[in-house]
């Protein structure tokens, strides 16, 4: 039996917003496993599905940048010591450097990226210029791309949250201005609501099954004839695409359309078609999890 602890009941309960009783409960009959623990008070209908957000406490930025033809964009993120030095626009010049890099080199991994060049100097010199200069431990946390026929940016909070979207285009002038103001609008929407993928297709299977399993046994404890426990299952699984996918998510701007209706009438009004094929999202401190 694991020695359950307060400190992970107050996790939990964070995680969850359950009551201390049930996160309490529900951490001893999955025998101090967190995930198990969630997915019990989600079976007793206690709990959302949980996100493991806002636990990490790194300080730094998050940058994002996207190439001059608009098709190749980059997320970096560049951890500190002190929220300070992490908001100094010196520290996240040295961000946009290696993001600039991240752009031009298009490295394979992390270590791929500390080696390539920019500007003359190696990304390992800029960080190690950037400890130099700023005086407090830096580290290259982490770094994403992606390629397009479009790809557009959003930072929030001056660098707490930082996005990539990539879209497939055909027929759209994507230097309009209105092309523009969509795509910040879904990475706005990205940034907001935290999808866990673009489409219901992209959703890894196992997540599938682990969902389906859960609204199973909701539907069991009804105590409802087997069809319709098919169906009350069947109907949860439709409810959690419509919340996780960003495409079928209610478009925040505009909760009456969802996000896919909202970039269709972009399109029609730029006289082509415009379609969401992928996103990243990075969370400062995240990674530190």
């Amino acid at each position: 039996m694991a020695n359950i602890t307060a400190s992970m009941v107050k996790e939990l309960r964070e995680m969850t917003g359950a009551g201390m009783m049930e996160c309490k409960k529900a951490l001893a009959e999955a025998d101090g496993d967190m995930d198990g623990a969630v997915d019990v008070l989600r079976t007793r209908g206690l709990a959302a599905v949980a996100k493991k957000a806002g636990r990490a406490t790194n300080e730094g930025t998050v940058m994002a940048l996207v190439s001059e033809d608009g098709k190749t964009g980059a997320l970096v993120e560049l951890n500190c010591e002190t929220d300070f030095v992490g908001m100094n626009e010196k520290f996240k010049a040295y961000a946009e450097k290696i993001a600039r890099a991240a752009v031009a080199n298009k490295p394979a991994d992390l270590d791929a990226l500390k080696a390539s060049e920019i500007d003359g100097e190696t990304v390992e010199a800029v960080v190690a210029d950037c400890i130099h200069v700023m005086g407090e431990n830096t580290q290259l946390a982490r770094f994403a791309t992606l390629e397009a026929d479009a790809v557009c940016s959003y930072i929030h909070m001056g660098g707490k949250i930082g996005v990539l979207v990539s879209f497939a285009t055909e027929g759209v002038d994507t230097t309009a201005a209105e092309f523009a103001q969509c795509g910040r609008d879904v990475a706005m929407q990205v940034a907001a609501v935290d999808p866990i993928a673009t489409s219901r297709e992209d959703v890894d299977p196992a997540v599938v099954e682990h969902e389906m399993g859960i609204y199973k046994a909701q539907a069991a404890e009804s105590g409802k004839p087997e069809a319709i426990q098919e169906k009350m299952a069947t109907g949860r699984l439709q409810k959690f695409y419509k919340e996780q996918c960003l495409v079928e998510q209610a478009f925040v701007k505009n909760p009456d359309q969802t996000v896919a209706e909202y970039v269709d009438s972009v399109a029609k009004q730029l006289g082509g078609s415009i379609k969401v094929t992928g996103f990243k999202r990075f969370a400062l401190g995240e990674a530190a999890e």
